[in-house]
């Protein structure tokens, strides 16, 4: 006769622990189907992402022309903002520090970028000037080991350099970034 009742009474404290472990087995369950769900829906998304084979190809760049020689027309003309052409990036010319293809340019001093870089690591560096146009003229040269920000005016002033003598003299070239690698 005492199992009778001990059973009722364990029964009556283990039952509803019982139901409340498979329901929270169950929404364990609900909660990894969407969690799987949301996995799905993101790898479909990074699917519809990477549409480059959708994309029609790229047309070949129109044949080489340059502008005039100096610097763009007055605003009167132009809006400043405004290019008469997509903005072309030219081919990078890429050399050994040191050399200087292009004669050294008496622009205006401006305030230099301060680099804050790693320069043990610095293989070599790439700087691009930009004409009034909107045409780009990137320069890359290797660099040494003891390479630092002393060096950057030279790499700096090459790309200017560049831009002002393929521009015909646009006296406006202006330096937009250098990087490294």
């Amino acid at each position: 006769m005492k199992l009778g009742p001990s059973l009722a009474f364990t029964l009556l404290f283990a039952l509803p622990r019982l139901t409340s472990v498979a329901r929270a087995e169950e929404r364990h369950d609900e909660r990894q189907g969407v969690h799987q769900e949301r996995h799905e829906e993101h790898q479909e998304q990074k699917r519809e992402v990477r549409h480059d084979e959708r994309l029609p190809p790229r047309a070949a760049p129109p044949a080489w022309r340059g502008h005039p020689p100096g610097g763009r027309p007055p605003a009167a003309t132009y809006h400043p903002a405004y290019h008469p052409h997509a903005v072309r990036v030219l081919r990078p010319r890429a050399m050994r520090y040191g050399e200087h293809p292009w004669r050294h340019w008496g622009h205006v001093e401006f305030a230099r970028p301060i680099y804050y870089w790693d320069w043990a690591i610095i293989r070599s560096v790439t700087c691009i000037a930009e004409d009034s146009y909107g045409d780009q003229y990137p320069v890359t040269e290797s660099t040494f080991p003891g390479f630092g920000l002393q060096h950057m005016t030279a790499v700096e002033d090459d790309a200017l350099d560049r831009c002002y003598e393929e521009s015909g003299g646009d006296g406006s070239c202006f330096l937009t970034t250098c990087s490294n690698y």
